[in-house]
Parts: structure tokens; C-alpha cells; sequence
């Protein structure tokens, strides 16, 4: 269990002006609840707050503080309300706990090693649950809940029932929910080439009306195009007439 100080303040005034002002003199607005507590208005100062942060460091940690009525208190982040342009703290909510009772809390998984189904298979490592819900006394709380996937290969995959049991501490979520899997990666599709490329029997007809290529023989049946003289030594079609021939030029005048 990681137990952390933190200064706070008595807190005068609610509302939101009364918050706008209070964060204009680098305070954080906040409030102290819990099951034998009666709501308590503080106010933490940002910059002891953001070195709190940071020693947590994504673990769950317990806060201890004087209230502002000189009693000790032991609580846990419950929320923090942050601005998300701006990157201002708005408000804090604290949760208080007894030291004598249980409490559920949310926990954050914590992968080690390399899953053998990545190294050796190709395999993606999907984290499908980051947070685990646990009931326990503060005494016991875990700061991570550690799951080692160095044997996990692809297509494995452990559950909430196959975590590793913690002296005093009961997990919540249901035990068939998945925690972390190795799954195999995307198949890529193979671009196949068009079946038997363009050849000359599958080649398209010339557009209607369209001339044939230089040197080309018509189609069989095909008419030739108007006007266009028969070949040499070809038969006029039945019944067409013949081509007129030019009219040949008068000889010039002398």
C-alpha cells in the first residue's frame, strides 16, 4: 500500500464564483465525502497537487491529511475534474476511508514480460480491461494488480478468474471477463491479377461504327463503310450498285 501527505485547507464560500476565484489564487477546489462523513468543503493547492500526481504515479494510493477540524483522515482519489483545453484541475473529489472497514476500489493492470505468442508467433497483445474492481481493508491494498503474460501464446487469453490471488482482497468484476489476450494479426489481402490477361479472343469489338485498324480485314459479315471502295477483286454485295466513278476532268483550254 502507497500512503501519501497532502495540505489541505478549509474551503469558504460555494458556487461557481466562489470556485472561479478560489482556482484565480492557484487552489484546486475540493470535497471530502464517505460513508461516515459528512460532506467537507477544502481546497488543495495546484502545485503541492500536481506533485501528489506524480508521485502516485497511476498506482492506487491512500492520501492522508488533516481535515480541517484537526482529525486525521485517510481517503483515495475518487475523481478529478480537469478542463480539457486548458489543462486546468476544476475539482477534486476525496473519498474517506476507515481504517477498519472495507472499501472497493478501482485498480490498474500492470502487464509483465512478453507474451511468447508476440515473440515467437507474430501475435498482437490486446488489453482489453485496465482497471479491476477490488473490496478490500486499506491495509491490503495492492498498488498495481500485476498480470504476467510471458506464456500466453495466440489465441490465449486470461480472465478475472485466473488473476493471481491477493492476501485479503476480493475482486468485484465478473470472473469470466476477459483481462488480456493474444490475438493472431490482421491477414493481408492478396491482390490477384485479372484472369488471363487481355488476349486476342477476348478482346473487345470496335465501338459501332467505328473504322478497323489500318491493314485490318473487316469483320465477316460486316458492311464496308459508306463510300468506301470494295477490295480488289471483291464481288459487290447483291443488289448494290456500283461505285460512281469520278467524272474526268475536261482538258484545259489552250
Amino acid at each position: 500500500m502507497k500512503q501519501l501527505k497532502l495540505n489541505v485547507i478549509a474551503r469558504e464560500g460555494k458556487g461557481r464564483s466562489a470556485s472561479r476565484r478560489l482556482r484565480s489564487s492557484g487552489k484546486i477546489p475540493a470535497i471530502l465525502y464517505g460513508k461516515h462523513t459528512e460532506p467537507v468543503q477544502l481546497a488543495v493547492e495546484e502545485p503541492e497537487f500536481r506533485r501528489l500526481l506524480k508521485a502516485i504515479g497511476g498506482s492506487a494510493s491512500l492520501i492522508e491529511f488533516k481535515r480541517p477540524d484537526g482529525r486525521d483522515a485517510i481517503s483515495f482519489i475518487q475523481e478529478i475534474q480537469k478542463d480539457p483545453l486548458t489543462d486546468e484541475y476544476l475539482h477534486l473529489d476525496l473519498h474517506e476511508v476507515a481504517a477498519n472497514e472495507t472499501m472497493e476500489i478501482n485498480v490498474r493492470v500492470r502487464i509483465l514480460g512478453e507474451a511468447d505468442g508476440v515473440k515467437n508467433e507474430g501475435g498482437i497483445l490486446d488489453v482489453s480491461t485496465h482497471t479491476l474492481r477490488l473490496r478490500c481493508l486499506p491495509k491490503d491494498l495492492p498498488e498495481f494488480i500485476d498480470v504476467n503474460v510471458e506464456t500466453l501464446k495466440v489465441g490465449g487469453s486470461i480472465h478475472v478468474s485466473e488473476m493471481t490471488k491477493l492476501a485479503g482482497v476480493e475482486f468485484l468484476d465478473n470472473p469470466k471477463q476477459p483481462v488480456v489476450a493474444c490475438v493472431a494479426p490482421a491477414a493481408e489481402e492478396e491482390v490477384t491479377p485479372a484472369a488471363g490477361a487481355a488476349t486476342a479472343e477476348g478482346a473487345a469489338a470496335p465501338a459501332a461504327g467505328a473504322a478497323p485498324a489500318a491493314g485490318a480485314a473487316p469483320a465477316a459479315g460486316a458492311a464496308p463503310a459508306a463510300g468506301a471502295a470494295p477490295a480488289a477483286g471483291a464481288k459487290p454485295a447483291a443488289g448494290a450498285k456500283p461505285a460512281t466513278a469520278p467524272a474526268a476532268k475536261a482538258p484545259a483550254k489552250k
